[in-house]
């Protein structure tokens, strides 16, 4: 066998003997290994790929192989492991080293067939692809052929598999069955693309009936796709009941696919591709739910907890500066006193509150710069409905730790237009209740986004100024620093901070209410919180605040509340010295 010159990335080869003039050339192929577990259409994904005038396909190449070395019985057992090569690694090299007419060799495998005792070639040689489909679809078809468990299914081997290629830095592309049955196309043209190989259209169909290249075991297994001549589309409910005794086989199955759908390719003309994050590390948290740290997709609660059925919750929000958390105390009093004006039943104490918010910040590595949206829930119910009575599990506790720097710009300052949705009143729901159901907020803030400004100011029920639709709102006349009573506003602890610097500063200061044309008529206006910090205000409305900037007040009490959050807090107890597990 020689070698000759070729434009072709793949080596061209020639065997010896006689060559006739036309006769075609083999080459060298380009492996495409495609790994599935059952009923996941990849009979349907190697008939689509036979039909391109530039692939040989080769179904289950390492059958026999897994047969021999797990003893495994099926009904073709004997004629399979006497008509099959049973060595999976002879089985390896002929796929890498078997030259071809065709330019690439597609093998369609299932993952368990991929035994300990195989070289590392299997994974390590060729593109791959990973198939996957839930199994709350292919678990009742797979029931009906043979006894389903959770081997069987073979998630446990994609995730692994996914994973060892994963940490190579070489990820391969996931594919959903479901997006092939609902886009053909757009799927086999993003799965071309990231395989690096032209789309052909001629993939879109096959011919019906038994094909030359399906396995032995088609009578047992390929009857339906064999009546298929395109990737069909599947119904937009199922029609059947699920089977009650393949309940806790999906409980076990679903997690692995889950995690395997997260990084599924997601053809270009749809809308699901996922938008970059703001702040791009904030893509591998570890986030507190109940009482274990999880990955960022993970961190769910039920659909049957209060905070899905009726955002029955309250919460905090905590800044983290130079290894410290700042006023923790004063907002966990908030929140426990909240939690008992909303007469939640079963709080986690203090301490462990405070130890879900140390082991998060801790395990995130995060000791400055950080925000952490802290909420307890009245829990998960029974059954769907408002009753607190139905609350029969306790509490349950979120520890949501960012890497986030103040959401406002604190130096040029923000403009804020006056909302139509008012402050709710206590006669409604008093605002000193730090609660989840923040409808009349959103509103507002529904109101400023439409407008094209930072936030809303909201008037009470009597046209009073309260608050932004986020933060406290203050305000200096001639040298006064002025501020809303706090009646149908959130007493805020940032609020109560600048209060108490301004009193120690020595500067003239006021609480009552406040109209809407004081505030227009300012010399300066700020807004508070934990969230964005002490953020000038430049316009309300239209009118310029003072001078369109930040002023002289607002600058002062701006660098002693830094200097005060960068000298108190809670410190977080990350350990100064490296211990093992014994």
């Amino acid at each position: 066998m020689t070698a000759t010159n070729s434009s072709e990335a793949s080596e061209t080869v020639v065997c010896s003997g006689s060559y006739e003039e036309g006769e075609p050339l083999l080459s060298r192929v380009e492996l495409i290994n495609v790994w599935s577990g059952p009923r996941s259409l990849s009979t349907s994904l190697m008939y689509s790929f036979a039909q391109r005038d530039d692939t040989e396909v080769i179904d289950e190449p390492l059958y026999a192989h897994h047969l021999r070395v797990t003893g495994a019985q099926r009904p073709y057992r004997n004629q399979l492991l006497a008509t099959m090569e049973t060595d999976g690694n002879k089985v390896v090299r002929k796929l890498i080293e078997e030259p071809s007419t065709k330019k690439y060799r597609f093998c369609k495998h299932m993952a368990k067939h991929r035994t300990s005792c195989l070289s590392k070639e299997a994974l390590t040689t060729g593109k791959h692809v990973v198939l996957i489909r839930d199994p709350i679809l292919s678990l009742p078809s797979f029931d009906k052929v043979l006894s389903v468990t959770l081997d069987e299914l073979d998630l446990g081997n994609l995730v692994g598999i996914f994973s060892e290629l994963s940490s190579r830095g070489n990820p391969p592309p996931v594919v959903n069955a479901r997006d092939l049955q609902q886009d053909p196309e757009g799927t086999l043209k993003t799965l071309c693309e990231a395989l690096e190989i032209p789309f052909q259209a001629s993939m879109l169909r096959w011919p019906a009936g038994p094909k030359l290249e399906d396995g032995l075991w088609a009578p047992w297994w390929y009857s339906t796709v064999h009546k298929t001549t395109e990737f069909k589309s599947r119904s937009a409910f199922t029609a059947k009941p699920f089977p009650k005794k393949l309940y806790h086989l999906l409980e076990h199955a679903q997690p692995f696919y889950n995690l395997l759908n997260r990084h599924a390719l997601r053809p270009a003309c749809t809308e699901n591709i996922r938008p970059p994050l703001p702040v791009p590390v904030n893509e591998k948290l570890l986030i507190w739910v109940n009482d274990q740290l999880l990955v960022r997709e993970e961190a769910k609660v039920s659909v049957f907890d209060s905070i899905v059925q009726g955002g029955d919750g309250v919460w905090e929000g905590l800044r983290v500066y130079n290894g410290k958390i700042f006023k923790l105390d004063e907002h966990l009093d908030r929140l426990f006193d909240s939690a008992k004006a909303m007469a939640f039943k079963e709080v986690p104490s203090r301490s462990d509150v405070k130890n879900a918010i140390f082991s998060t910040l801790i395990a995130n590595g995060m000791g400055d710069s950080a925000h952490v949206r802290l909420t307890l829930t009245r829990g998960k119910k029974f059954s769907s409905g408002m009753s607190p009575a139905f609350n029969i599990y306790g509490c349950s506790l979120l520890v949501v730790a960012e890497w986030k720097p103040p959401v406002y710009d604190n130096a040029s300052g923000i403009r804020l237009i006056t909302a139509s949705t008012r402050r709710n009143s206590p006669n409604s729901l008093d605002s000193k209740i730090h609660h989840n159901n923040l409808i009349n907020n959103i509103l507002a803030k529904v109101e400023g986004n439409l407008a094209g400004a930072d936030d809303a100011v909201m008037l009470d029920c009597e046209g009073f100024v309260s608050e932004t639709n986020a933060t406290n709102l203050f305000m200096v006349k001639k040298g006064r620093v002025l501020t809303p009573h706090a009646d149908h506003c959130l007493p805020g602890i940032t609020r109560a901070t600048v209060i108490d610097l301004v009193k120690k500063a020595s500067i003239p200061f006021e609480e009552r209410r406040i109209s809407l044309s004081e505030f227009y008529s300012a010399d300066e206006v700020w807004t508070t919180g934990t969230m964005g910090e002490l953020t000038p205000v430049v316009e309300l409305d239209g009118r310029i605040i003072g001078e369109g900037k930040s002023g002289p007040i607002t600058r002062k009490l701006q660098q002693l509340y830094a200097a005060a959050a960068d000298s108190e807090g809670e410190l977080i107890p990350f350990e100064t010295t490296s211990d093992t597990d014994s």
